[in-house]
């Protein structure tokens, strides 16, 4: 179909280059661009072809199919754009709770009572290892 556009682009300048015939003394024929000695110039139509109904019909489904290709690429790659958003977020917030781990402090969660019960230390590293095995696999 490009090719097709190309070449009906391209008419246009074809049918006002001017073309030149001659015969050389070996008795070829040649053509071109330029005139050679005891060159003549060769008046040269564009062919116009007719398309009948079945192959324009033929285009147009041809055009519906790569239309709907294109579709579906352009959803696919919005659809993975997303999932690297989402993805970001989350390695951004792991990343982040990492940090507030790697700073100390007391780390405490209510429980069912709504009494702090505070994490031991060997709790809060399990914690941290977690975190950064979790960064390393999802977020590489």
């Amino acid at each position: 179909m490009r090719a097709l556009l190309m070449t009906a682009m391209l008419l246009p300048a074809l049918a006002d280059a001017q073309i030149y015939r001659w015969t050389d003394a070996n008795g070829q024929v040649h053509f071109g661009q330029r005139p050679a000695a005891g060159a003549e110039q060769v008046e040269v139509r564009p062919q116009v072809v007719e398309r009948d109904d079945q192959t324009r019909e033929r285009e147009a489904r041809s055009e519906r199919f790569f239309d709907a290709r294109r579709q579906e690429q352009q959803a696919a790659r919005e659809q993975a754009s997303k999932a690297r958003a989402a993805r970001e977020q989350e390695c951004q917030s792991l990343r982040s709770q990492l940090s507030r781990l790697q700073l100390g402090g007391r780390f405490f969660r209510n429980d069912a009572a709504g009494e702090r019960v505070y994490y031991s230390e060997s709790e809060v590293e399990a914690a941290r290892q977690r975190l950064a095995m979790r960064i390393s696999q999802e977020c590489s």
